[in-house]
């Protein structure tokens, strides 16, 4: 019996025993299915979920001053300060910054501003910036009403605000128009021209609810007993440049900083990947668990498999006697057994495949717009695993089987 005969021996020993062989392949159908659905969601959900986080600054990186922890002492020394990062350094590393990039610049004003209009004002505990017209898209920030910041209004440093939506909450009703409205604000009065969605910045957080943004270049003009603290953020639209750009920002900095050479940065650069490496950390162990729920439901499938081959060979007892006496050796009958528990792996295994690739799409759709992925590796992975598990299932039946007397085997009955 050469390969071919094998193959249609197993198949017409699976239609014999068709229910049995459905169920079987039905068991390892499921286990591929939640192997191949599971990782495929997870790769769907994690495609989705990068595309947002690069929208909001996971290919990017900060310039800000360095916190020495105001005169810091560490080991009875005092730690060094340094100077804050001013207005001038930032746009002169903005102007001179050569890799093709983004770039914001943004303070902190003050943590405890209280806005009026008319007779209506808000809570003492309003948060003020400073930004520029790159600084709403680079931090995440969403407008729900009006205009974001020109770079005229940039230049000429004019008193126009972008509000969050608290604060247009406790200053307008509901159906009243805010843009466009003057308001107090620093005991000056300010234009509105925006109004930021509640879903601004990673979630929106109480932090950027309460937010108003002034243009940076005027932002001095409003800080009273206090230097401002400047943050350059660089967002590179090709992240594989991300370390060339990184290297640069720095040289740049320390040349317009004038650190002196072998001596420490006076300014702190930092890469924001912590929530892409959160993600990536949370998707691994997920990776791992669905692996493992798909591993521990084939082994099911493998022990129900033996379990019929096994019975199988109890039944064909007679049949395996006929072949030895017509000249089938051990090795044939063993690989006849082997194919047929391979062909009903491998039947279960594209039905688990083409399952899993459905749900898990349709799971990572749920999430996000990530397009439809066929996950090859994992395709592979799970033809790979039918097949060890149709060998591993069937080797014992097939080397029983291979084993049995002829002449006792045509006695059987």
């Amino acid at each position: 019996m050469d390969l071919k005969e094998n193959i249609s021996e197993g198949l017409r020993s699976i239609r014999a025993n068709l229910l049995r062989s459905v169920l079987t392949a039905a068991i390892v159908a499921i286990g591929i299915t939640a192997l191949v659905g599971i990782l495929t969601a997870i790769d769907g959900m994690q495609a989705s979920i990068t595309n947002n986080f690069a929208s909001l600054g996971a290919n990017s990186f900060k310039i800000e001053s360095k916190d020495a922890g105001n005169q810091r002492r560490m080991q009875g020394r005092q730690e060094k300060t340094y100077p804050e990062i001013t207005f001038f350094e930032a746009k002169r590393f903005k102007d001179y910054f050569s890799v093709p990039a983004d770039i914001s610049i943004s303070t902190m004003i003050t943590f405890g501003a209280e806005l009026k209009y008319g007779s209506k004002k808000t809570n003492p505990n309003m948060v003020v910036l400073g930004g520029d017209e790159n600084f709403l898209a680079q931090s995440g920030y969403t407008l729900a009403e009006g205009r974001n910041f020109t770079p005229n209004d940039i230049q000429l440093g004019t008193n126009l605000v972008i509000i969050g939506p608290t604060i247009r909450q406790a200053l307008f009703e509901r159906n009243e128009e805010a843009v466009g409205a003057d308001i107090m604000l620093l005991n000056n009065r300010f234009k509105i021209i925006g109004v930021m969605d509640e879903a601004g910045s990673m979630g929106g957080n109480s932090g950027s609810s309460r937010a108003a943004i002034i243009p940076v270049t005027g932002a001095s003009r409003f800080a009273t007993n206090q230097a401002l603290a400047y943050t350059v953020e660089v967002s590179i639209p090709n992240p594989q440049e991300m370390d060339n750009a990184m290297g640069e920002a720095t040289g740049l900095m320390r040349a317009i900083r004038q650190d002196a050479l072998g001596q420490p940065d006076s300014f702190e650069l930092s890469r924001n990947i912590s929530a892409a490496e959160e993600l990536a950390s949370i998707s691994g162990k997920m990776r791992i668990g669905g692996f493992v729920i798909g591993i521990i439901t084939l082994l099911g499938a493998s022990i129900g498999l033996m379990n019929i081959m096994l019975v199988s060979v109890t039944e064909r007892t007679r049949e395996i006697g006929v072949r030895k006496a017509l000249g089938a050796t051990p090795q044939k009958i063993r690989l006849q057994f082997l194919i047929e528990a391979t062909v009903i792996c491998l039947l279960g295994g594209i039905a688990g495949i083409v399952f899993g690739i459905l749900i898990g799409n349709l799971v990572s759709s749920l999430v996000g717009e990530g397009g439809f992925l066929i996950p090859w590796l994992w395709i592979m992975a799970g033809v790979s695993i039918c097949i060890l598990v149709g060998l591993g299932s069937g080797y014992y039946p097939a080397r029983k089987a291979s084993r049995l007397d002829p002449v006792e085997s045509l006695r059987f009955e």
